[in-house]
Parts: structure tokens; C-alpha cells; sequence
């Protein structure tokens, strides 16, 4: 259960971090890295103002992936007891995309 000073953290670093509504654990990683870089007090100068907005995204980082680790996949195919068919698999996430989805006729 997140509460809603955890959730306004994490809504905060998205913002911040340029993430989507969705993103990748490698994604929301990559976009820290970044910022970090970019926005470290040894690179920007050492202020106060630059160590609170780095140690504010840290801390929204830090709840975002204590967030993710608590996230549950589902291992079972819901309401069917088939196996799903490598081709119903493709088509179910890319049959849509112009790019690999069956061609128009």
C-alpha cells in the first residue's frame, strides 16, 4: 500500500525525471543516471540549492523503486486454462503497429 505523500513523491519525480505514464525500471534508471549527471552538486557546483534538489530527487527515486519492488506480475494466464500460441502472443502486443503488425491487405 503506497500513501499519498509517497505517491506525490513519486508523481514529482516523474515530472522531474521526464518519465511517462509508463516506464520501464530500466527507463525510470536511466532517466536518474541522466539527471544525475547533469544535475550532481560536483559537477553544477557544490550549493544548497543543488544538493536539496539532488537529495529531493533522490529520495522520490528511492520511493519510486521501493514502489516498483513491491509491484506483483502476474504469473497465469487470466480466465483460460490455454497456452497462448507464440503468434497470438506477438499479435495481442504488436498486431496494431504498421511497423509489425500483419500487413494491410
Amino acid at each position: 500500500m503506497i500513501t499519498k505523500r509517497q505517491y506525490q513523491k513519486i508523481v514529482e519525480v516523474k515530472d522531474v525525471l521526464q518519465l511517462g505514464d509508463r516506464a520501464t525500471l530500466s527507463e525510470i534508471k536511466l532517466a536518474f543516471r541522466l539527471f544525475s549527471k547533469a544535475h550532481h552538486p560536483d559537477i553544477v557546483g557544490d550549493s544548497a540549492a543543488a544538493r536539496a534538489q539532488m537529495q529531493q530527487v533522490t529520495e522520490g527515486y528511492q520511493t519510486l523503486l521501493a514502489y516498483c519492488a513491491q509491484y506483483e506480475f502476474p504469473l497465469v494466464l487470466e480466465g483460460t486454462d490455454l497456452e497462448v500460441d507464440d503468434e497470438d502472443w506477438w499479435m495481442s502486443r504488436f498486431g496494431n503497429d504498421p511497423l509489425w503488425g500483419k500487413a494491410k491487405e
